[in-house]
């Protein structure tokens, strides 16, 4: 792999793990970098972190605090990269306390400079984490939040055409029950010892407390049997809507194509970003989905199927933004007002104050330049310089190298959460020229970005820079 030159230009290390959500708002992070004199890797998270020992010293820009990613980041950190952040999951999360627990670790936050947050509502959590250690905390929004703003929603539009042309007038219906349908069996949240052993909570779960675990699994199991009782009874009663099951990326797929097998509206599908769905739906079906929050900022109206309420276990946000439903009957008298367009975006109440707090740039400059606005300034340059002395990165990539290795025998078990099967299930074969494409509908949106190219370093590594 062609690595960059060290002291050339700063470099910018974008780890994705799920590439449907997160590449192409990295992308455009990536685009933005770059326009700034930035080389950008972006690429696979397993592949990036495997790389990390042989790249010149840079600032990695982590998703996530949870103690899973405790040596991992702390090995990077000591090998003389700095580290800034964000909480993907922050905007949409569940109330209990237990949260931060499983969320966050006080090691990982030693390690994290600067955090970056989706708005007022984020800041003031991690500012009240009891890990919190008073790393600067920028309110600038998260890149996908650009993708839903006017001056760029036309990047979607062959994808929103291709859609509709595909699938007419539907209805989409998001899932979001990875803690009890994960891809990967050993990773569902509640699991039990050999023969009838003794229940304990998977790596999913670290953090949480083994009653919250069972609880939380036992509501999104309730609320999942719900969705595959509902289903038929949407289908037979709107026989001639079309009904899209788009499971999260998380999921296991064949869950819910097993469910719809017979029903000839319904079909399962998870194609690309969820924008384009978003914008080419007539609604959105959920229950505690990030997308409801996406589509009201679209101006797209959303049903949240509610049959069981938790205060310490419902997602709060997205539900709040959208018409809710208790009991099937109730879901298919909403179901008939959304295809009469009776519903209106954002549920049946006021809703600006909502997203404000919640949501930084939904208006004003773009997240991505937020976030280079901080990131130019003179302040992590000084952090990476004064990250560790010279001995201890050496031995922090020796044991990084280690880590490597051992992942790649992990790769090559079968049914492992880190094997190849479901990494592609989570990062799919992806080309230079394919990122280009997207660089450049980015540039004709925005006027910007003349000049920026990816290059591929590895199968699932690329670089961006302005050539």
């Amino acid at each position: 792999m062609m690595l960059p030159t060290p002291g050339t230009r700063p470099v910018l290390v974008l780890p994705v793990e799920n590439q449907v959500r997160e590449l192409d708002a990295k992308l455009l992070l990536a685009a933005a970098a770059a326009e700034r004199g930035f080389q950008v890797l972006l690429g696979s998270q397993t592949f990036v972190f495997m790389a990390m020992p042989d790249l010149p010293r840079s600032l990695f820009i982590a998703k996530s605090m949870r103690s899973v990613n405790d040596d991992t980041l702390a090995l990077i950190r000591a090998s003389g990269h700095e580290i800034v952040g964000w909480d993907e999951e922050a905007l949409v999360r569940f109330e209990s306390p237990e949260y931060y627990a499983w969320r966050y670790s006080p090691r990982t936050f030693r390690n994290i400079s600067r955090l970056f947050c989706w708005g007022q509502d984020d800041a003031e959590f991690f500012a009240g984490y009891s890990g919190y250690r008073g790393a600067p905390i920028h309110i600038t929004g998260n890149p996908r939040l650009d993708l839903l703003r006017p001056e760029l929603r036309a990047y979607f539009d062959q994808s929103v055409a291709r859609i509709r042309q595909a699938h007419g007038r539907f209805v989409l219906i998001n899932t979001n029950f990875s803690f009890v349908n994960n891809h990967i069996g050993s990773l569902n949240l509640v699991r039990r010892g050999a023969r009838g052993g003794q229940v304990y909570l998977s790596r999913t779960g670290r953090g949480l407390s083994l009653a919250f675990g069972i609880g939380m699994a036992a509501h999104q199991k309730s609320i999942l049997d719900a969705f595959r009782t509902l289903l038929p009874l949407l289908s037979a009663e709107f026989a001639q809507t079309k009904f899209i099951v788009r499971p999260h990326p998380s999921e296991n797929h064949d869950t819910w194509r097993r469910c719809v097998a017979s029903l000839p509206n319904v079909e399962v599908i998870h194609d690309g970003n969820v924008v384009p769905w978003l914008i080419a739906c007539l609604g959105l079906l959920h229950n505690g989905c990030t997308t409801a929050v996406e589509a009201t900022v679209l101006g797209t109206p959303s049903i949240s199927f509610r049959p069981r309420r938790a205060e310490m276990f419902d997602y709060q946000l997205p539900n709040a933004l959208s018409h809710q439903g208790t009991t099937t009957g109730e879901m298919i008298k909403l179901v008939e007002a959304l295809l009469a367009n009776e519903l209106s975006p954002g549920g049946p109440g006021p809703n600006s104050a909502l997203l404000d707090r919640h949501l930084a740039s939904t208006h004003g400059p773009l997240a991505v330049d937020r976030i280079m606005t901080v990131l130019t300034g003179t302040a992590h340059s000084k952090e990476i310089a004064s990250v560790s002395a010279s001995c201890g990165r050496a031995a922090a990539r020796t044991a990084m190298r280690g880590r490597t290795l051992i992942q790649h025998v992990k790769m090559h078990i079968p049914g492992h959460r880190q094997n190849l099967c479901h990494h592609a299930h989570q990062f799919p074969p992806i080309s230079a020229g394919e990122l280009d494409s997207r660089i450049a509908r980015y540039g004709s949106q925005l006027g910007r970005f003349a000049g920026v190219r990816a290059t591929t370093l590895s199968p699932n590594i690329f670089s961006i820079m302005c050539t």
